[in-house]
């Protein structure tokens, strides 16, 4: 019998896996010039953490997230998205205590699950990098998220980026504008499709971004919530646009942009790509915004939040057409045995090289002369030492350049004594080219 991978998952091999870890240490080193460090969390949460989140209305919860009873009937979720598991660890480990500096700023990568169709660019086991930033409500730091999202993609050398940012306002903002909405779509009810029907009743605002086509028409003239913001809430977004403005980050606003998860607040904002990966149509790489809430709602003190996530699977698409993180790493030295009972004197070697922090292997497969100098090759290996018994008895290797041929002999003590010494020594006699 021949096992398969479930539908919606994907196996990484390591000439994929090259590209993940690529994005992966990039995004960290974006992060931490803005002071960001990485926490981990459970894969699994319990239920209610998600539900209490997302919303109990959302799409997330009542249609895509995978979940179940454990052994100990406890009512468990594989978490969809990572904002709500990262806002139960901040509350729970008690991060915002008087010890801890504001902003509180983390970021996290791993696997996320939504039981949906399976496409291009998304798959049901799916990953994500995403920050989170808490303790803070300056309209500064919703501007300083959303450049170090942008920096991220330009570090990845993305192009044709385009920005649109809105905002949900307040707690008072979406009351008034709830009734607005509602207002002016109840008489339109049987027009909408169903499942937009199914909204007007538990959470209207989420119409605005139907993806049917005549949903859209009847949303086109709409009221908009930009109308409704309080005076707190239209100052602060007014300070984001002019902190956008001052960084040049180029922005459009959308009035009907309203996020899938119930818990933004004031500043949300979406990062789109139009390339061939995707038939040259816009798609979201990047999205988030506040939630300042939602510490509350975990059991926290009355504290803001702000972040973003951002799709891996659609963002290594645009990585192929650009090949960045798609070198080869050769190795640094390929050891080839001419003899017999070689084994425990190339394992010496091999470690003090390894020990010195440089990539390196061997044949263990008994090869031939001819057949380890080929597999060196085929492995991209820059140097080749060859050790026999003379060259045991003699206590000299040599070592070969690969690429111009020349080659020296190098001392068997050195290399146990100090390696990084006798590299250096190598660099200066193939002409200095480390």
């Amino acid at each position: 019998m021949r096992y398969q991978k479930p539908k919606g998952t994907a196996d990484i091999t390591p000439a994929e896996s090259r590209k993940w870890q690529f994005v992966e240490q990039k995004a960290a080193e974006v992060f931490g010039t803005y002071d960001f460090q990485e926490i981990r969390t459970p894969i699994f949460e319990s239920y209610d953490v998600f539900e209490r989140s997302s919303g109990e209305s959302s799409d997330v919860v009542s249609k895509e997230m995978y979940d179940f009873f454990d052994k100990g009937e406890r009512h468990i979720a594989l978490r969809p998205e990572g904002t709500a598991g990262v806002v139960r660890a901040y509350v729970e480990n008690k991060l915002f205590g008087p010890e801890y500096v504001k902003p509180y700023k983390v970021y996290y990568h791993g696997p996320m699950f939504r039981y949906e169709r399976p496409q291009s660019g998304r798959q049901r086991q799916f990953h994500q990098i995403g920050v989170e930033a808490f303790g803070a409500s300056s309209p500064a730091l919703d501007v300083e998220i959303i450049a170090m999202a942008e920096e991220l993609l330009h570090q990845l050398q993305l192009s044709d980026l385009k920005l649109e940012i809105n905002s949900l306002g307040d707690a008072a903002t979406r009351q008034a504008y709830h009734e607005a909405l509602v207002n002016y779509l109840t008489p339109l009810q049987d027009r909408l499709s169903a499942d937009s029907q199914r909204r007007l009743t538990t959470n209207p605002l989420r119409i605005l971004d139907s993806k049917d086509a005549h949903d859209q028409e009847l949303v086109a003239d709409a009221p908009s919530i930009l109308d409704y913001l309080t005076p707190d809430s239209a100052a602060h977004f007014a300070a984001v646009k002019a902190g956008l403005a001052a960084l040049g980050i180029d922005y459009t606003v959308n009035q009907t942009m309203v996020r899938g998860l119930d818990y933004y607040t004031d500043t949300i904002f979406e990062i789109m790509v139009s390339a061939p990966a995707f038939n040259n149509t816009e798609m979201t790489v990047i999205a988030g915004g506040r939630y300042d809430g939602l510490v509350q709602e975990f059991g926290g003190p009355d504290e803001p939040g702000i972040g973003f996530g951002i799709g891996l699977e659609r963002l290594l698409l645009l990585l192929d057409e650009t090949k960045l993180g798609l070198a080869t790493p050769g190795l640094d030295f390929y050891l080839v045995k001419a003899g017999d009972q070689l084994d425990s004197p190339a394992l010496q070697i091999l470690n003090a090289i390894r020990h010195a922090g440089f990539r390196a292997d061997q044949d263990y497969l008994d090869r031939k002369v001819k057949g380890q100098f080929k597999n060196a090759t085929r492995l991209n290996s820059r140097f080749v030492i060859t050790l026999g018994d003379s060259e045991l008895a003699s206590g000299q290797v040599p070592v070969k350049d690969l690429a111009s041929g020349e080659q020296v002999s190098v001392s068997l003590s050195a290399i146990q004594a100090d390696f990084n010494k006798v590299y250096q020594d190598l660099m200066q006699q193939f002409g200095g080219k480390a």
